[in-house]
């Protein structure tokens, strides 16, 4: 593999972004982008980490905390997400979760090969736990990984019968016809909740996880649903995962008193439901006060996710 030029990235500092160039897909050029802090390997061992959906990576005291672990931290911002973003893309569009194998493939074989780490473990949040479970229950038997950490990962589609049933069919035929096709959007509050100019102590680049997020088109609704399938049949992850969730949920189609201490995006009783599916070795752990991003909690609960990794990793990951 060639060693990828990196280039000064947009957090400053001594962090640094890596264009991957990926094949066509759909005839459009595209790219994912790998970004990493400065200098050689300090560690054996390193962590992966993928943003959920409207997202990018963004959270540097994230990467300070695996450091503090003994883990050199790099995160992937996805095919038409944050950094790889180009003007002319549907930003986050796919239409097959599958697509994002490549980038996945692609930086691990990075840091496996280039980087040299001994051990290394993929963390994603909401979306990217999705995708990422799907990839490595793909890649099982084949010593990508050494672990998982899923955030909040989205297992299951809230909301009623209708939605998951009779909505789910009518897309499923209507996103193969006309992918592109707007067929819903996200609420404000949780970007309101988190987001400096609303509530929150989190500052980020509204351009690439807009407070009301982007469209919902029909073609990835489509995929997400057909990734939820095959999650619910079950999966056959061969590494050991931690699934990490909020202690309880929230409504997520208006603002209310709760939204800073529960999950108001998904539904946690589905993520603690669908976990034992991911394959034979998986921990399940609650956060009291947790919202959807475990990482953006108010604190005690932030620390409390924090500590619960870190014992984890610990007993699961100990230095090669």
């Amino acid at each position: 593999m060639t060693r990828l030029e990196a280039e000064p990235d947009i957090l400053g500092g001594d962090w640094l972004a890596r264009t991957l160039r990926l094949s066509p897909d759909g005839g459009e050029e595209v790219v994912a982008t790998l970004v990493q802090r400065h200098g050689p390997p300090r560690s054996r061992r390193a962590v992966l980490y993928v943003h959920g959906y409207c997202d990018y990576f963004f959270q540097t005291h994230l990467a300070d905390y695996w450091e503090r672990l003994g883990f050199d931290f790099h995160a992937l911002d996805l095919r038409r997400y944050g950094r790889s973003l180009r003007p002319w893309q549907i930003p986050n569009f796919c239409t097959d979760l599958q697509v994002y194998d490549e980038e996945l493939d692609y930086a691990v074989s990075f840091l496996r090969q280039e980087m040299g780490y001994d051990r290394l473990v993929v963390m994603a949040h909401s979306t990217g736990g999705l995708i990422t479970a799907l990839w490595a229950s793909r890649k099982r038997g084949r010593g990508s990984i050494d672990a998982m950490v899923l955030n909040s990962p989205w297992f299951d589609l809230a909301g009623g019968w209708l939605l998951r049933g009779p909505v789910t069919a009518a897309i499923d035929v209507i996103g193969a016809i006309s992918p592109s096709l707007v067929v819903s959007g996200l609420g404000p509050h949780y970007g309101r909740s988190i987001h400096r100019s609303g509530t929150g102590e989190w500052d980020y680049d509204l351009r690439w996880k807009p407070i009301e997020g982007f469209p919902v088109r029909a073609g990835w609704f489509r995929a997400v649903r057909r990734g939820h399938a095959e999650l619910a049949a079950g999966l056959a992850i061969d590494v050991p995962v931690l699934v990490s969730c909020s202690a309880a949920s929230g409504p997520n189609d208006r603002w209310h008193d709760a939204i800073m201490s529960t999950d108001s995006v998904l539904d946690v009783t589905q993520i603690v439901a669908k976990a034992p599916r991911l394959g034979p070795d998986v921990t399940i752990t609650q956060i009291d006060g947790g919202i959807h991003d475990l990482t953006l909690s108010p604190e005690p609960a932030r620390s409390g996710f924090f500590r619960t990794v870190a014992g984890w990793i610990d007993a699961r990951v100990p230095p090669s």
